[in-house]
Parts: structure tokens; C-alpha cells; sequence
């Protein structure tokens, strides 16, 4: 029943177009709960017989438990990419104003374990994807931005692409203008992209992996960062993309920016294939 549900799913999707989307649900074991998503398919899956990237996309926090639901601009844009992927959007909270900052914080609140592990095994086993790393981007806005790098750059194995869109490096309180202590220097560190980048040029020579990130020159907060880790990046010769683009902190400017960086991941993952 479950694989019939998904197949007439995969139907109404290309039924609607594109830019049809479905929300799904799964049991998470890191979450000790189920975990909702957002995913669309692209034109003429149900009929292709083809194997898809697949672009994982995190939304901000503070959020709540329906955020995902509120970041239709990406498919729209993702749907007019030459390059054809499906696009999954998973919620990053499940309280009302919840700020988890994609972190694994124990048991039932395993957030990275969540959505960086067991979320692309559930989407390879029940959709036609391109199965291994070469497959799949993580990219994230504001929060996401963090959590897309964060997860992304942690789990080599799982993601070729990461981008970080007005994102920050650090986990913060939910102003965005307090790292998080996480209660010891080693857990700080494992957290902090910062601390990782003197490491990733060696990474991303065993795997290779595209790394972009972009911000807002008139962003209220996360200006410097931004400049402070390309900084380290081009000291440390770890290949990257970075840009500091007109606008400040708004859905206004990700609009206008995510056909460009959208085009560029694509352009950098495995393209789909009979």
C-alpha cells in the first residue's frame, strides 16, 4: 500500500506540473517521532523511468513545525532549471518558535542524525534518485544556511554539494548574535565550521565536494562571518565560492539569487540518467 501511495503521488505531481508539490512523512529512529517534508518531483518522473539528484533544502529558524511548507519559491525555481532534480524541504522544528539549530542534542532531538542520515536513506529507498553522494546537495537560508554547511561538510559520504545562503557557522541563541556554548571545548569545535576549515582541503581532495555561500552586503548580522570564513578558506587553499551580493536579510533577495546558486549546484551534481 505505502509504494502504491508514492506512485500515485508521483502521478498527481507530474499531473500538476513541475512545480507540484506533496508533502511525506517517516518515522524517524534520531527524532523518536515521525519527521514531515515537503518534496517535489520533476516534470515527467512518473513516465521517465530516469534517476534524479536530489536537492536537500533547509529553511530558518526560530521556525515552527509547519515551516517547510512556506519555501515554494525554491521549487518554482527549481523547476525551471534545465537540469532536473527532485527537491525535498524537511521541517526543522517540531514545537512552535523551536530553534534546533540542526544539531544532534540526544536522544529524540537528534536533528543532524535526522535529516543528514536517515532522511536521504528513506528518500533513495522510495524514490528513483541518484543513490550516493554524487546525488545529493544540501543547501539552507539563514539557519539553514548553518545547518546545510554544518551537515553537509560533517558528512562527506552524503552530500557533494553544500551552499550556505545568508547563512552564519557558528550555532547561536535564535537572535543570531550569540554562539551556543555546547558544553565543552570539543563539542564547541566539532560544531563550528569555522574550526573545520583549515581541515577541508584534504577533505575535499578524498571528496571532492562544491562549497558555496553567499550573504547580504546590507545583512543586519551575518556580514562579517561570512567575509571572516572566506577569509580562512582562501588562506587554508580550500577550493569555495563566495559572494557578497546587494540586499540585506530577506526572502526578497534569496528569490533573486536562487536561479544563479541553484544552477551552480546542479551544474556540480551527477545529472539524472536512465
Amino acid at each position: 500500500m505505502r509504494a502504491l501511495a508514492i506512485a500515485l503521488a508521483a502521478l498527481a505531481l507530474t499531473a500538476e506540473g513541475a512545480s507540484a508539490r506533496t508533502t511525506e512523512v517517516f518515522h524517524s529512529h534520531a527524532l523518536d517521532g515521525e519527521l514531515h517534508f515537503l518534496i517535489q518531483l520533476p516534470a515527467g518522473y512518473a513516465t521517465s523511468g530516469m534517476r534524479y539528484p536530489v536537492v536537500y533544502f533547509l529553511h530558518g529558524l526560530p521556525a515552527g513545525p509547519t515551516s517547510y511548507e512556506g519555501v515554494s519559491w525554491v521549487g518554482r525555481a527549481l523547476a525551471k532549471e534545465k537540469r532536473p532534480a527532485i527537491l525535498v524541504v524537511p521541517q526543522g522544528t517540531r514545537s512552535p518558535g523551536g530553534d534546533p539549530e540542526y544539531h544532534d542534542w540526544g536522544p529524540g532531538q537528534n536533528w543532524a542524525t535526522a535529516l543528514a542520515l536517515e532522511l536521504p536513506m528513506w528518500i533513495d529507498t522510495h524514490y528513483r534518485t541518484i543513490a550516493s553522494r554524487e546525488g545529493r546537495a544540501i543547501i539552507g537560508v539563514s539557519a539553514g544556511g548553518y545547518g546545510a554547511a554544518s551537515l553537509g561538510l560533517d558528512h562527506p559520504g552524503e552530500f557533494s554539494v553544500v551552499e550556505s545562503w545568508s547563512g552564519y557557522f557558528e550555532p547561536t541563541d535564535p537572535t543570531g548574535t550569540r554562539i551556543l556554548d555546547l558544553g565543552s571545548p570539543e563539542a564547541n569545535a566539532a560544531a563550528s565550521v569555522h574550526e573545520q576549515a583549515t581541515d577541508l582541503a584534504q577533505q575535499f581532495r578524498k571528496d571532492p565536494t562544491f562549497f558555496g555561500f553567499y550573504v547580504g552586503r546590507s545583512d543586519p548580522t551575518f556580514v562579517e562571518e561570512n567575509i571572516e570564513l572566506n577569509r580562512e578558506l582562501e588562506a587554508a587553499n580550500v577550493p569555495h565560492v563566495y559572494a557578497t551580493v546587494p540586499g540585506a536579510h530577506s526572502t526578497s533577495l534569496w528569490m533573486r539569487e536562487a536561479p544563479y546558486w541553484l544552477q551552480m549546484a546542479l551544474n556540480h551534481l551527477a545529472p539524472a540518467s536512465g
